[in-house]
Formats: C-alpha cells, structure tokens, sequence
C-alpha cells in the first residue's frame, strides 16, 4: 500500500490560461477537496465535501450545454 503524499497536489483549473487572471487550484485533501486561489499559494484555502464539489461541478458543466 502507499503512502499519500505529505503535503497536498494542487492542480490548475484547465480553463486557466496561464497569464495570471481569475484563476482557481484544487486539490484532494482525502476527507475533502480543497480550492485555493492560484495567484496566492501561500495563503488560506478553503476545503468543502466531496459531495459539494461534485454538485457544484455538475451545476457549472450543466450552465455550459
């Protein structure tokens, strides 16, 4: 079995452009999913339910058919 990793991957939104902007990094907390702003890594994030993030992925890919 591994071990998971000791400090959280954060990953960019794939809507990113990669000029800076409006931008969002998430990463797998186990418990949780957390969602942080990309233009301050070293700042607080937030972390919410899996269940919630499913929901609101689900709503934002619902408003773009």
């Amino acid at each position: 079995m591994t071990q998971p990793p000791t400090s959280p991957q954060w990953r960019k939104s794939s809507y990113s452009n990669g000029t800076g902007g409006e931008c969002i990094e998430i990463a797998d907390l186990h418990a949780t999913v957390g969602i942080r702003d990309s233009k301050r890594p070293n700042g607080r994030h937030i972390a919410v339910q899996r269940d919630a993030w499913a929901g609101f992925i689900e709503s934002v890919r619902l408003q773009q058919l």
